[in-house]
């Protein structure tokens, strides 16, 4: 019985109808509190979410770019006069490009046998049964002919190896550092294209001066629209030592950052730059950025290479962009969110009075009212009017105790 008057009731009060009531409380601590929370709600909107967020634009955040770079600089290193042929990777440029900063060298190397360099696991050995032939070890130089032999000049023994000989850790030369590349420059041409709100933006400047892009180095407030950064400035902003880059070399990322209010002049449109290392340099297996590359030449009618490990200074160019416009949708539903929103400020009113005020329940009985098949409900003259619109207004000013 007693769940079947649970069902009962519950269908019952599913189909009433609920409608709210408005009561005027003379309450001037109550008061205070309900401007002081609807002003500080409408202030949040106004300021954060329309003038500082821009809720009432359209916005994109995905532009199509496009990034080509170019580095310059000459350097002496030793009797040899270095060029961008010399120590920039790729030529061509693109949203990564590198200098080399440091070389090891390995000179004439040629294709035949001998002695596996002695850190390679298994590489030791006293007979050539200690050496399996044909065997390859991912961690050596190439393939074992299966003899033991003398370690170049040196007293023990290595297996004899079939590769590029001699081996780069026993023939390689360190060359010293190419500090002069501090000056080297690095041009940064960029072009964004936001489709769905179709503006395009560059982030050079037309200039009578051709010789402009030549002479001018980036100034966030002098010289926005000149992108041309020396690999010094670009490792300070890193908060990176130059010389500890030429030494074990390093990824830093070239951050551009468009942020674009289209509601004005696409001329205010202008990019901000920032720069970090990207590399993990408490890692000391994997930090850094190195790679090794081989000139190939003919010396004597025998094929033979100069193989160099480089380090260097790498930048990955990483753009990202945010563009809005005003629009009525994203305004209408900025508007009625907020709009809203102020009903937070009755509901928290609410709270306080039906929790703190209420000492003799006077409020909760004024407030909450159940009508049972009644096309009226009677109302005290002396307490209540009615509005213009139809609303019942309650004047509790009278005989609550506050």
């Amino acid at each position: 019985m007693q769940l079947r008057e649970f069902i009962k009731d519950y269908f019952v009060g599913f189909l009433d109808y609920e409608t709210p009531k408005v009561m005027v409380i003379r309450n001037r601590t109550l008061g205070i509190i309900y401007r002081s929370v609807q002003f500080l709600v409408m202030t949040y909107f106004i300021w954060y979410v329309f003038i500082i967020e821009k809720a009432y634009q359209e916005s994109e955040t995905h532009p199509e770019s496009s990034v080509y770079t170019v580095m310059t600089g000459t350097a002496v290193h030793g009797d040899d006069v270095l060029d961008t042929v010399e120590y920039v990777r790729p030529s061509e440029g693109g949203d990564v490009i590198s200098a080399i900063l440091r070389r090891e060298v390995t000179y004439d190397q040629r294709h035949g046998t001998c002695a596996e360099y002695f850190n390679v696991p298994r590489a030791n050995c006293s007979t050539d049964s200690d050496c399996v032939q044909g065997e390859v070890d991912f961690k050596g130089h190439g393939r074992r002919t299966g003899r033991c032999i003398q370690y170049y000049n040196h007293t023990f023994k290595t297996c004899e190896i079939e590769t590029w000989c001699p081996v780069e850790e026993y023939a390689v030369v360190r060359e010293p550092p190419l500090m002069e590349a501090i000056n080297f420059t690095v041009l940064i041409r960029n072009s964004i294209h936001f489709p769905k709100l179709k503006a395009r933006k560059g982030n050079l400047k037309d200039q009578k001066d051709k010789k402009y892009l030549s002479n001018c180095h980036y100034d966030e407030e002098k010289a926005p629209y000149c992108p041309r950064f020396r690999l010094g400035y670009i490792a300070d902003k890193a908060k990176e030592t130059f010389s500890e880059l030429c030494k074990t070399g390093g990824v830093i990322g070239v951050f551009i950052n468009w942020r674009c209010n289209l509601d004005l002049d696409v001329s205010h449109c202008k990019p901000t730059y920032s720069f970090r290392r990207l590399d993990l340099r408490k890692d000391q297996d994997s930090s850094g950025y190195y790679y090794r590359f081989a000139k190939y030449y003919s010396k004597n009618g025998v094929n033979s290479r100069t193989l160099i490990k480089a380090y260097g200074i790498r930048l990955d160019v990483i753009v990202h962009g945010h563009a809005g416009k005003l629009s009525p949708i994203p305004t209408i539903i900025s508007t009625v969110t907020a709009l809203t929103s102020v009903g937070i400020c009755t509901i928290f009113c609410d709270w306080i009075m039906l929790t703190f005020i209420d000492k003799n329940e006077v409020y909760s009985d004024r407030k909450f009212d159940e009508v049972i098949n009644e096309p009226t409900v009677p109302i005290p003259t002396e307490l209540s009017y009615i509005n213009s619109f139809g609303s019942v207004h309650s004047d509790l000013s009278e005989g609550v105790p506050l």
